[in-house]
């Protein structure tokens, strides 16, 4: 029998696209989206909740998509755009959704909101004015630990707005 612990851990040089701009670096294969993110990049707005893609916690936008970082492999996201909720701000300031999540209270504790702001800009990017059934249907997805749902569907719909 072979002690597995001993050998090395494969890894490759990878180009991931991160908010716009381009990184490469030298990722194990073992590693997740958000491990990359968190660790390697220093975008810590993607949280570790979970881990098993059940709370939404670490959602990011993957080619317009809403994803779980904890479930993807970094090497499965080469050659696609991400955008983190770091990503989301502009020089001329907050994105809608962010400015609407601070304005409507959308976030108790704050560890949630980043994935929702994330699936909440996704939807709207497709759904400018969608119905509290279609907000719920695409933030289902996502737990907030301190049971803010109502203040987070009246921040979908003013970022709507």
């Amino acid at each position: 029998m072979t002690d597995r612990s001993r050998e090395p851990v494969p890894s490759s040089t990878v180009t991931l696209r991160v908010n716009g701009q381009d990184h490469t670096l030298e990722t194990q294969h073992r590693w997740t989206l958000l491990d990359v993110l968190r660790d390697r990049l220093g975008l810590t707005g993607s949280k570790r909740g979970c881990d098993r893609g059940e709370c939404g916690s670490c959602t990011v936008l993957m080619d317009g998509l809403p994803v779980y970082s904890c479930q993807l492999l970094a090497m499965q996201a080469r050659g696609r755009s991400i955008v983190t909720i770091e990503g989301l701000a502009s020089k001329d300031g907050l994105d809608p959704v962010q400015r609407a999540f601070l304005e409507e209270d959308g976030g108790q504790c704050g560890y949630c909101t980043p994935g929702f702001v994330m699936a909440a800009r996704a939807l709207l990017d497709g759904n400018p004015n969608p119905t509290d059934s279609e907000i719920r249907e695409a933030l289902a997805g996502n737990l907030c630990r301190c049971n803010a749902y109502g203040r987070i569907i009246a921040s979908v719909r003013a970022a709507g707005r």
